[in-house]
């Protein structure tokens, strides 16, 4: 957090060093840079692996899970007694 704060505060105090100029100059860069097309078009093109990425993680995670959940100490004790329990909670 102090990190932070301290990044902060020399980032304003650069700023307002450079001016009102300097910033309107790097607002129209920034502005012409994301509106690139070739910038667009990466983007997108990230946000759609990221999004493939993101649903093969949440199907591993449910198939670690459920492995888990097969190993799990109790369901070998339902298997074997033949009656129904519970997990423990945590």
């Amino acid at each position: 957090m102090k990190g932070i704060l301290v990044g902060v505060a020399v980032g304003y105090v650069l700023g307002a060093k450079a001016g009102r100029e300097r910033y309107d100059q790097i607002v129209r860069l920034w502005h012409r840079f994301i509106e690139n097309p070739t910038v667009r078009k990466t983007a997108a093109q990230a946000k759609d692996k990221a999004f493939e990425a993101a649903v093969q993680a949440k199907d591993l995670a449910a198939d670690a899970a459920e492995k888990a959940a097969e190993k799990a100490p109790w369901r070998h004790q339902d298997e074997a007694n033949g009656r129904v329990v519970t997990p423990p909670r945590l």
